[in-house]
């Protein structure tokens, strides 16, 4: 059974996790953004409505959180006592411990993700590099083994992109990762992985090594703020052509918009065009053409935010020898992060998920310098 030491320590835990969290602010900024709510317009700004609800549900995970944590501790410290009359066993108090230890150790990583991004989805990128056959296996092993952890964290995978390799395996696959705080927690997988085995693709059995690179980024919301400058709107009115109707050929009815677009990165100005003669009603084919023109200042702005994940991409270590962040060796039945030096022997519940000792290592080790 636990000794008062252990009691006492998990008790610290929690007031210093109080502390940390500034828990009894959060209670009063969660009473005043709940009153928000309620004012009578509250619903006519849908998007701003949408996100004062985002604000007060992120407050009140925390303050929840915390008093699941403050709970079990105190039932802890209850059942403490109540162990020395009789009323409870000691198996119950180990119990007790253990639950109140594992939401004290949860709520301590989260902790560990203030930033804004950690609380998002993720893209999870896999990457076979040396190795051939050898490392497309190794790369379907690894895109497994986070299926299997993504299961067990309750999270929605969903596959954007999958290459078979050429003989067996994968040579690269991207998942989008949806759930709380996806990315705080796997931006410690970022980097590449390395795999020590006696190969099943080598006849003479021989002892290989293998290359992976996993990259991680948040995923962020789909919706866009698309900002069109009416200053920049012109308009040309034309007779739309074609066969049929006499309304069509008589009355300008066609619409063509004209936009001064400003590339925000080189600066360079081009003109959008967009013709619309989808209908007989010119103000119809006016909608109809700003439409399409925030659809096309939305696709350039993604396509923008992709060539900056491309550089991003770009600068990413060599898939070789030397710049691994982790290490899997499976004859020797070893597991090791080179970053935070943390290991296992279990490799085979590693391979299966379990990976959360080596991302609480990295967090604990780095979340702090990134704040």
């Amino acid at each position: 059974m636990i000794t008062i030491e252990t009691l006492k320590d998990i008790q610290e835990r929690e007031a210093a996790l109080r502390r940390y969290l500034d828990i009894d602010a959060k209670i009063i900024e969660l009473e005043e953004e709940e009153i928000r709510t309620q004012a009578p317009d509250f619903w006519e700004d849908a998007k701003r409505a949408e996100a004062q609800m985002k604000k007060v549900k992120s407050i009140k995970k925390w303050v929840d959180s915390y008093n699941e944590v403050k709970t079990a501790v105190d039932e802890l410290a209850l059942a403490f006592d109540f162990v020395k009359e009789e009323i409870v066993s000691e198996e119950e108090v180990d119990a007790a411990y253990a639950r109140a230890l594992a939401l004290v150790e949860d709520l301590e990583l989260k902790n560990m993700l203030r930033r804004e991004e950690d609380s998002l989805g993720a893209v999870l990128k896999i990457v076979s590099g040396a190795g051939g056959t050898e490392s497309q296996d190794w790369a379907s092993m690894l895109y497994r083994m986070y299926q299997r952890w993504c299961e067990k964290q309750g999270y929605r995978v969903e596959i954007t992109n999958l290459q078979e390799g050429d003989e067996a395996g994968i040579k690269t696959v991207t998942m989008q990762v949806e759930g709380d705080m996806a990315y705080g927690y796997l931006k410690s997988e970022n980097g590449v992985h390395r795999l020590v085995r006696v190969s099943p693709f080598n006849a003479q059995g021989k002892r290989m090594t293998s290359f992976v690179s996993v990259f991680v980024t948040p995923l962020v919301d789909d919706t866009i703020e698309v900002e069109v400058n009416p200053a920049n709107i012109s308009w040309d009115l034309f007779r739309s052509g074609g066969a049929g109707g006499q309304n069509v050929n008589k009355v300008e009815t066609g619409v063509r918009l004209r936009y001064k677009y400003k590339d925000p990165d080189t600066g360079e100005e081009e003109e959008i065009l967009i013709e619309n003669t989808e209908t007989r009603s010119q103000l119809d084919n006016r909608e109809n053409a700003m439409r399409l023109l925030r659809s096309q200042l939305y696709d350039r702005e993604l396509k923008r935010r992709m060539a900056m994940q491309e550089k991003i991409e770009a600068g990413k270590k060599k898939i070789e020898w030397g710049s691994q962040i982790r290490s899997y060796v499976f004859d020797d039945r070893r597991v090791k992060d080179h970053r935070t030096d943390y290991q296992t022997s279990n490799v085979q519940a590693v391979m299966d998920g379990d990976i959360d000792g080596f991302i609480k290592a990295y967090l604990m080790e780095f979340a702090q310098k990134e704040q």
